[in-house]
């Protein structure tokens, strides 16, 4: 159901900031969606869009075999801005020329500004001295006809051009990332002077026509819905209930590898603040006998997964006539699984992994044209504590991929503890909110250290941080050495069975985030 009447569609040309470019519009108040860039043009034309945004790209428009997207595009009637590639692809199918250039431009450029309208309309004081930043080795070379040059460089003769009679306009820089001080300003001259869009896209009104869309689609059946104690299936359940009130269950299984008062707080105020029904199931010793013996990372997940997969299954049984599964699918998720280029698909989403399949419920996933930032927005609008929406990324395995090898009770309780000093150090220095996540990783290995003038031969915590905006790639936080001091100082003090503290200094790729 299509219950947005506004919004911009991204042609995704394979850029790592496509999703750079959905953020700064969405920062706006307007609704926009990333698709691939073969989307048909039927479907790119059912949608309905307000305005079209080609994205860059890391191949040439002149190789064998680069991408593009229908030529139809350009004779919508509808705005379209070209970005770096997708600048380039419209000038070429177009017939213009675009060749190698004999000097690249990589970083920060100086951008001249000769047209002080539309892209650029309120910037005209700020011609020769605007900031933009660059990334290619192509260059247009020649305009098609009915084109002409709105802004240069140094190195671009056209960095940015427009069509003297269409809404076509296109950009040999990158407007959405911070280097490009303008970029804000050139994207709200596209969202509001050329595709004439209105700011009317706020988690205010989304919750509006979310909640209509699931009443008219459940109308009084049954949903269940999976509460991990994350903030995705928190908002998830608060939206939903809103929508349909006691028709929803909520089902938390508690495998007994959650932090310290994990879900606590959450479970207290679903109880207590809106009423949401909530089976709360105690599958401590299944998980913890499950996991005996197991080292193997992949192995821990699949014995976890099926484990929430036989419960969750049991659990809805139980509750009878039962239609719906309600899931906090994101839209990050929902692009990873789309493979560009006929390229290899990053990840399968999944949230209740196999439950929709084995149970044969029809989905609903409220969330997923949202961003993490969006949910925890909306959570807020709809009264989530801070502590449930800000609450950093938990993996769905929980600490069972924190400890390297055996999972037993009392590695959990080492963990546990030095995750709790972890957090509370986090949060008392400020740097909780600052950073996407902080934690600590029980490694499978013991070192010699001397306590109290004896040898100790004990345990090591490795503390992980880093910064990140999506998860797709991450740098490691670059925390005081005071802190990272106070952290492992206490650890070692307080948490029995820990004798040393290392701190992660690897960014993602080529580690991962999380240690298993």
């Amino acid at each position: 159901m299509n219950i947005h009447s506004e919004k911009i569609l991204i042609l995704d040309f394979g850029s790592q900031t496509t999703q750079l470019i959905a953020r700064r519009i969405r920062e706006q108040k307007v609704y926009c969606e990333i698709h691939p860039f073969h989307t048909d043009l039927a479907k790119i034309k059912e949608l309905k869009a307000s305005g079209l945004i080609l994205s860059g790209g890391p191949r040439s428009v002149y190789d064998e075999g680069a991408p593009k997207c229908d030529p139809g595009v350009f004779e919508l009637g509808i705005p379209v801005l070209g970005i770096c590639y997708g600048a380039q692809l419209m000038v070429q199918e177009m017939g213009g020329k675009v060749e190698k250039a004999s000097k690249r431009e990589f970083g920060k450029s100086v951008l001249d500004i000769t047209f002080t309208d539309g892209l650029f309309s309120g910037l005209g004081s700020t011609s020769g001295e605007c900031q933009v930043w660059m990334s290619h080795g192509d260059r247009i070379e020649q305009l098609p006809k009915e084109f002409i040059v709105s802004a240069t460089s140094e190195h671009s003769p056209y960095a940015a051009i427009r069509h003297q009679s269409k809404a076509l306009v296109g950009v040999q820089f990158h407007p959405e990332v911070a280097h490009t001080l303008i970029g804000t300003d050139i994207l709200r001259n596209f969202l509001f002077k050329i595709c004439n869009c209105s700011p009317t896209w706020t988690m205010g009104s989304f919750i509006d026509t979310t909640v209509e869309a699931i009443q008219q689609k459940v109308g009084s059946d049954q949903v269940i819905c999976a509460l991990s104690g994350g903030v995705d299936s928190a908002v998830t359940a608060a939206l939903i209930h809103r929508a349909i009130g006691d028709q929803l269950t909520c089902i938390y299984v508690n495998n007994g590898l959650m932090r310290t008062g994990e879900t606590a707080t959450l479970l207290k105020f679903f109880a207590e603040t809106t009423h949401l029904k909530v089976i709360d199931v105690d599958a401590v010793d299944y998980f913890l006998d499950e996991l005996q013996g197991v080292i193997d990372p992949e192995i821990k997940r699949k014995k976890i997964g099926y484990g929430f997969i036989k419960i969750f299954e049991e659990e809805a049984k139980k509750l009878g006539n039962v239609k719906y599964l309600a899931q906090g699918t994101l839209y990050p998720d929902v692009i990873e699984s789309v493979a560009l280029d006929g390229g290899t698909v990053i990840k399968s989403h999944h949230n209740v992994g196999g439950l929709p399949e084995i149970m044969k419920l029809d989905l609903i996933e409220p969330l997923r044209e949202l961003f993490k930032d969006e949910v925890r927005l909306l959570g807020l609008e709809l009264g989530l504590p801070e502590e449930a929406v800000f609450r950093q990324p938990f993996p769905g395995p929980g600490l069972g991929i924190r400890i390297m090898g055996e999972v037993s009770r009392e590695r959990l309780d080492i963990l546990r503890q030095a995750d709790v000093i972890v957090l509370e150090e986090m949060k008392r220095s400020g740097w909780y909110r600052k950073v996407w996540q902080s934690f600590a990783v029980l490694l499978p290995i013991q070192t010699v250290g001397v306590m109290g003038d004896e040898r100790t031969y004990e345990n090591v915590i490795a503390l992980r941080c880093v910064d990140s905006l999506d998860a797709m790639t991450a740098d490691w936080s670059k925390l005081p050495y005071e802190l990272i001091g106070r952290i492992s100082n206490r650890i070692i003090n307080e948490v029995h069975g820990v004798n040393r503290v290392v701190f992660d200094v690897s960014s993602k790729p080529p580690s991962t985030i999380e240690w298993e």
